[in-house]
């Protein structure tokens, strides 16, 4: 499928759009090798099972009958025959999954998944997410908006700021750590990758970021290059978050510029996350034939005005990780992860009458390809985490599938050199998830397997890059911080 353009490598020039983007939605179909694909936004990955449900009659009556996730939390359907739009487009919008169709593939909202789950949480973000939702789907201008664009909610913990959003809003935390709702509290607004910020009030963080986005398309216009994502704009039409303060000021909104080098607020996230590739020809930013240790991205917010802290604030739970979330009211969490972002529509229904019967009636679907499952008693929480690990669901860090990623490959993409998940099926099995049987050349770092240079799905950060070439495998490591290099491979 189509591979959606993210970051930008570090001194490329920005591309030229003469044409609307390509995205994938619910009403505009991709033909892919094996039939048609639809990809369905889900704005912060909240699903009710009432949608959940719509979904997997959808994978069953009209798809190939798996569900795939997506590193933004949505989800795709494969497998679809000619002429299925209308009856698709039924079964999502009976179940509110379409609530405009001229807006539904500009709904890319990102939010941290645990907000408002663990028992240290930083703020629940999870209004926001709805209110810039129907923000969006009420206007006009946002019609604009390229189906690559994308809106980043995190709560304070960093574990999707450095997901490549377009338009950021961080939650920050008060010294003690406390958490807050969506109703009050601060939060630092960022446009594409310029280092300073806004500060803005909590509540205004749904408005704020919705003008943030109508100054990108004002940019864009202005730009003449068609960009499609804020990294594409050129140099001379950047937009930065000064820019973006005057348009907060004409839409009443107060914000603080907050400049670049002031005292930062840290947050280093989880395991690395996963982004589509921006560049085909490019390849990954940059590569390491002999890596050190590897950790998650840290993100850095400045914050110069919060007071200090009277001790290190209590540390959220991993969101990137499987296993049981405990909470702060008693309830409990269920994190899952899909082996290679793929369920079967039996795996997906458990998942949804877990939530039904055991939990709080909700899914969570994170950019890490997995689900959430809130609102658990503890006492059941262990039992259930079990049973979704029988059907086959990674529920356990110490999985051999855990932090390993592969895009479609053959048969479902034309493109591919290979059925690169079959591949790596073997390559597990025999113990060497990275080809040649040598460990990881960065411990701890995903390791994502592409059938073609273009990379699509692999992760942010630092990882682990396994391509099929014509001579075989080739293994590399990628890291985002340093200027386009070479790119130096062991051929396997």
């Amino acid at each position: 499928m189509p591979p959606s353009p993210s970051i930008r490598p570090l001194g490329s020039a920005p591309p030229l759009r003469d044409r609307g983007d390509a995205c994938p939605g619910a009403l505009r179909l991709h033909a892919a090798a094996d039939g048609l694909l639809a990809r369905v936004r889900v704005p912060a990955g909240d699903l009710t099972v009432r949608q959940a449900a719509a979904l997997a009659d959808a994978a069953e009556q009209l798809g190939d009958g798996f569900l795939s996730l997506t590193s933004r939390g949505n989800v795709e359907l494969r497998g679809l025959p000619d002429g299925c739009d209308g009856r698709l487009a039924g079964l999502l919008g009976d179940a509110g999954l379409l609530p405009s169709a001229r807006h539904e593939r500009i709904r890319n909202i990102l939010a941290s998944p645990l907000a408002g789950l663990d028992r240290h949480t930083p703020a629940d973000v999870r209004w926001w997410a709805r209110r810039l939702d129907a923000l969006l789907c009420a206007s006009e201008s946002a019609t604009a908006l390229s189906g690559r664009f994308l809106f980043v909610l995190d709560d304070g913990r960093g574990d999707v700021a450095a997901l490549g959003g377009d338009v950021s809003l961080v939650a920050e935390r008060d010294g003690a750590g406390e958490r807050t709702d969506g109703d009050g509290g601060t939060a630092l607004l960022r446009v594409g990758d310029d280092p300073a910020a806004l500060r803005i009030a909590g509540p205004d963080a749904p408005r704020a970021a919705l003008a943030a986005a109508e100054a990108f398309l004002t940019a864009a216009e202005a730009s003449g290059t068609g960009a499609w994502r804020v990294r594409e704009l050129p140099e001379e039409h950047a937009l930065t978050a000064r820019d973006v303060a005057g348009a907060l000021r004409a839409a009443g909104i107060a914000a603080t510029h907050v400049p670049d080098g002031a005292r930062p607020f840290t947050a280093t996230t989880g395991p690395t996350t996963t982004h589509p590739n921006p560049d085909p020809a490019a390849g990954p930013t940059t590569t390491d034939p002999n890596p050190g240790p590897a950790t998650g991205p840290t993100a850095t917010y400045p914050n110069p005005n919060a007071a200090p802290a009277a001790g290190p604030a209590p540390a959220a739970a991993d969101s990137s990780a499987p296993g049981v979330v405990e909470g702060a009211d008693g309830h409990h969490a269920l994190a899952v992860l899909a082996p290679l972002g793929r369920l079967s529509a039996a795996q997906w229904r458990l998942l949804t009458a877990t939530a039904a019967q055991h939990g709080s009636g909700e899914l969570r679907l994170t950019p890490w390809r997995g689900v959430v499952l809130p609102g658990l008693p503890a006492a059941a929480a262990a039992d259930r985490l079990a049973a979704l690990s029988a059907a086959g669901l990674i529920t356990d860090p110490s999985s051999p599938w855990h932090r390993l990623g592969a895009c479609t490959g053959r048969p479902g993409c034309a493109k591919s050199r290979t059925d690169v998940r079959a591949d790596l099926a073997h390559a597990v099995a025999a113990g060497a998830p990275v080809p040649g049987g040598s460990p990881a050349p960065a411990p701890g770092a995903p390791v994502y397997w592409s059938g073609c240079e273009r990379r699509c799905g692999h992760p942010h950060g630092t990882w682990v890059d396994v391509l099929a070439t014509a001579d075989g495998y080739q293994v590399s490591v990628v890291r985002p911080d340093a200027s386009p290099a070479t790119q130096e491979t062991r051929p396997q």
